[in-house]
């Protein structure tokens, strides 16, 4: 039998409602990351693996059959073959790559981190206030965590701590709505 919750969420997902890619990603996100990142070692991809899981888990929701599990479960398998199958093309690219000996990475001109491109101060209404002051101060006043704790009279390991879990924060923020414009790209 499927639990409530779940059912809850397939019956939004069928009907094509956005809003269950957000209570999937909330259910199952922490979990099925650390899924991933036991695969592929790697933080930044396994996001992107745990992104193309969730787009793949909607495209493909025809398939899921609670007689054989549950949701997690099934999102599960996809999120481990989606790694796998990532860890194995990593492979087999860097096996056939050629190896550049000069970095031209210096050459890149004009790219810098732009808070107002990602739209970072609309989003950072959903935080709490004492995450909010610590973005202002490192992002949009370009303090170090140093002058952040300084400034704010809050002791550095404090900041480094709200730091890191405001980003964690955003970061769902983002991800979840990146995860519902592939989605609506799809249709």
């Amino acid at each position: 039998m499927i639990n409530p919750a779940d059912s809850f969420i397939l019956e939004r997902m069928k009907s094509n409602q956005t809003e269950a890619i957000e209570l999937m990603y909330n259910k199952f996100s922490d979990s099925l990351y650390g899924i991933a990142l036991s695969v592929i070692k790697n933080e930044e991809e396994a996001q992107d693996i745990l992104q193309e899981s969730f787009v793949k888990g909607w495209r493909k929701l025809s398939s899921y059959d609670p007689a054989k599990g549950t949701l997690f479960t099934w999102l599960l398998n996809i999120t481990r073959n989606t790694a796998i199958d990532n860890l194995r093309i990593s492979n087999k690219k860097r096996d056939s790559e050629i190896q550049i000996t000069e970095n031209n990475v210096s050459d890149v001109e004009g790219l810098s981190f732009n808070p107002d491109f990602l739209d970072l101060r609309k989003h950072l209404g959903d935080l709490e206030v004492k995450y909010q002051e610590i973005i202002e101060a490192l992002f949009f006043q370009g303090m170090t965590q140093q002058e952040a704790s300084d400034e704010l009279g809050i002791p550095l390991g404090t900041v480094k701590t709200r730091y890191k879990i405001a980003m964690r924060e955003l970061r769902k923020i983002f991800v979840v709505s990146l995860i519902v414009y592939m989605i609506w790209q799809l249709k």
